[in-house]
């Protein structure tokens, strides 16, 4: 009976420690993506501050001025348009004001566009989160499963 197979004690190793090991492993390749994420949020943040630093301060200092020089401006500029035009002070007002609101309106959307554009930083962490998902979701999918082998 020397060819026949012995039994071990009983104890089993196989598919339940590989199961927890490779669970392990993945856990750890996860947070480790995690913080190299975070990290990378963080460095690109860094960069789109310091790229949105001056355009911000622009839009700020413009508004700021925009905003004390509006009133006296919009009134004295009624005030000619009603004496160019011979109309009364009050349609003047309203047409001047409409004029004002249409150009600051610009202004406005030139500078956003500029502070926008300086988040495109972040662009390189959006792409390689979405690379992490896609890498954790064919982890997901393939784990377990034996790779079917090639026969030449």
């Amino acid at each position: 009976m020397d060819d026949q197979t012995k039994v071990n004690g009983g104890r089993v190793d196989g598919p339940a420690e590989g199961v927890v090991g490779s669970l392990a492993e993945f856990s750890n390749d996860v947070v480790s993506l995690a913080e190299l994420q975070l990290a990378l949020a963080a460095h690109d943040f860094k960069e789109a501050t310091a790229k949105a630093r001056l355009p911000l301060a622009l839009f700020v200092v413009g508004l700021v001025v925009f905003l004390g020089s509006v009133p006296v401006a919009v009134g004295g500029l009624a005030l000619l348009v009603a004496q160019v035009f011979s109309i009364s002070i009050g349609p003047a007002l309203l047409l001047t004001a409409l004029v004002v609101m249409i150009l600051t309106g610009a202004i406005a959307a030139f500078a956003g566009r500029r502070v926008v554009a300086s988040l495109d930083s972040f662009r390189r962490s959006r792409e390689e989160l979405i690379r992490n998902i896609n890498w954790i979701r064919t982890v997901l999918l393939y784990s377990g499963r034996s790779v079917p082998r090639r026969r030449w």
